[in-house]
């Protein structure tokens, strides 16, 4: 049975997120559709990572097994005719092993964060930004958050709901910068906590805000308490931006 995998694109704003819902559209309902129109199959697809409500991915990944073997463009072509209208692109599909496998065989998970910082409301980023019309130092905010790099017990940036076996994870990568108006924060990692980033980016602005010193940060991660930390920033401004395998990175 040949196993597929693909590289999505999409924006999650219609979405009540990657998993399957019984209450509302999810990503995996509408790209498991489109498999079924396509080849008549009904796979389960699975993704390396499920996304919150309103988050937008730039290089999801997944598998799925179908009975009958497909030319890989031809895949791609089928899938992305029977997706429309959803906001879901397939950039590319490859035939793997058996043994691949999208959220097991990953070593590490990429997402960017955007905000866009000016006074002006978002028009063309709509929905895909978090507008913070206050002044913000990226430069503060990056300074803030290098003492989240390393192995950590992240409690303070978990969500209550996070159904994690343990809060200690590790962070091999956060970077502020920033273009512009657009603020962007970069984080790298095996695994995330549920809002782990939604509640770092959360609290960093209160540091590029001037409303905390550059050591708060360091304060909240010590006091293991979500209380501690800032507000959990919205889901427009959060990308999936690619995955890690052992032999290549995809996006």
């Amino acid at each position: 049975m040949p196993r597929y995998r693909l590289l999505l694109e999409y924006d999650g704003t219609p979405f009540r997120g990657w998993q399957r819902q019984e209450n509302g559209p999810s990503v995996q309902a509408a790209l498991e559709a489109a498999v079924r129109a396509a080849s008549g199959e009904g796979p389960s697809v699975v993704a390396a990572g499920r996304t919150d409500a309103g988050v937008h991915a730039l290089g999801q990944v997944v598998h799925l097994d179908l009975a009958r073997w497909w030319a890989p463009e031809r895949l791609t072509g089928a899938l992305n005719f029977h997706l429309r209208p959803h906001p879901i692109a397939v950039l590319e599909a490859t035939e793997v092993g058996e043994d691949f496998h999208a959220r097991f065989s990953a070593v590490r998970r990429r997402y960017l964060y955007r905000i866009l910082n000016r006074r002006a409301p978002p028009t063309l980023e709509a929905g895909r930004v978090w507008h913070v019309p206050v002044p913000l130092l990226a430069e503060r905010m990056h300074d803030a958050a290098r003492c989240l790099v390393g192995r950590h017990d992240f409690t303070s940036f978990r969500a209550s709901e996070c159904q994690a076996r343990s809060p200690v994870k590790t962070l091999e990568l956060v970077h502020v910068r920033q273009r512009g108006t657009l603020i962007e924060v970069r984080l790298r990692a095996p695994s995330f906590l549920h809002h782990q980033v939604r509640n770092i980016v959360g609290t960093l602005k209160l540091v590029g805000e001037g409303k905390a010193p550059v050591d708060h940060v360091r304060a909240v991660l010590a006091a293991r308490n979500r209380a501690a930390a800032g507000q959990t920033a919205p889901p427009e401004g959060l990308y999936l931006e690619g995955i890690e395998y052992r032999d290549e990175t995809i996006r």
